[in-house]
């Protein structure tokens, strides 16, 4: 199901604006807990900083204490109950574990989303066979992943580039991620021929970065990262950085620009589109 908005994105911001507030009417944590009759501090701390769905009657009894007026407590209102979301889609993610909710939620409100990948295909270009060989993979330093249901929400994950108002996507992959390594002969063939398929598709962009051609300066990323842009202009823009046990999230302008930058200079020295799907084909045949 397409969103409008992102609830991560719609919780970030909504806690930025409420955490302004609060400082606009000089009053600490636990102060606005007391007059709430909040336990601890730790609920709202966690509002502020994007990390829970917040409840809506909790954002009301916020914005009564911060005197917020109309039209910014309306405003503040929708951004909440985007941030609260439990629309269809959620509960079509429910076997997700938490990293991948972050991206899923990230995906369903994007207008646009550029992926750097220097070591495998990104997972919404993924085939449920290769996908199943990432997540066999990964158990290997988490035991307590459930392969069939990691593998089921990846899966359901890559719906979004089907929908009917889909995002704008771009992937950069260098040849290594493209490369057989040890995966079946059959699995990796199909996965090529996979994206052969979805690079015919009008709103998705794949490009091979070929060996031996670097970006400006041989400058070359350590890490994959994704790039979101979101149809609210006010909605900050978001980079992910991949890590092994956890992702790191970053959303300050300057941020945001040098991942642009590192984004053109990839570009630059990237194969086309149309020599990217032929050199994808030969490999997929």
């Amino acid at each position: 199901m397409a969103l409008s908005t992102s609830p991560v994105i719609r919780r970030a911001r909504l806690g930025a604006e409420l955490r302004q507030l609060r400082r606009r009417e000089s009053l600490t944590l636990e102060q606005v807990c007391d007059r709430l009759g909040w336990a601890s501090t730790s609920k709202l701390s966690r509002i502020e900083l994007g990390q829970s769905r917040p409840d809506l009657a909790d954002v009301l009894d916020l914005l009564d204490v911060y005197q917020v007026p109309t039209p910014k407590r309306d405003a503040l209102i929708v951004i909440a109950r985007d941030a609260a979301t439990s629309r269809g889609w959620w509960k079509a993610l429910g076997e997700m574990g938490e990293r991948q909710r972050t991206y899923a939620e990230l995906e369903a409100g994007a207008a646009s989303i550029v992926e750097f990948q220097p070591a495998i295909v990104p997972g919404l270009l993924q085939t449920p066979a290769y996908a199943r060989l990432r997540v066999v993979a990964g158990r290997l330093l988490d035991p307590t992943v459930d392969v069939e249901a990691d593998v089921r929400a990846r899966v359901s994950r890559c719906e979004v580039l089907r929908r009917a108002d889909p995002p704008r996507y771009t992937a950069l992959l260098t040849e290594a991620a493209c490369d057989p390594g040890d995966n079946p002969d059959e699995v990796w063939r199909e996965q090529m021929r996979h994206l052969v398929e979805l690079a015919g598709l009008a709103h998705v962009t794949i490009r091979l970065l070929p060996r031996g051609r670097a970006a400006k300066g041989a400058l070359h990323p350590l890490t994959p990262y994704s790039c979101y842009s979101f149809p609210d202009p006010a909605d900050p823009r978001t980079v992910m950085l991949e890590g092994l046990t956890t992702d790191v999230r970053l959303t300050t302008e300057a941020d945001v620009e040098r991942y642009d930058r590192l984004t053109g200079w990839l570009s630059a020295a990237a194969l086309s589109a149309e020599r990217t799907v032929a050199e994808l084909t030969r490999r997929g045949n």
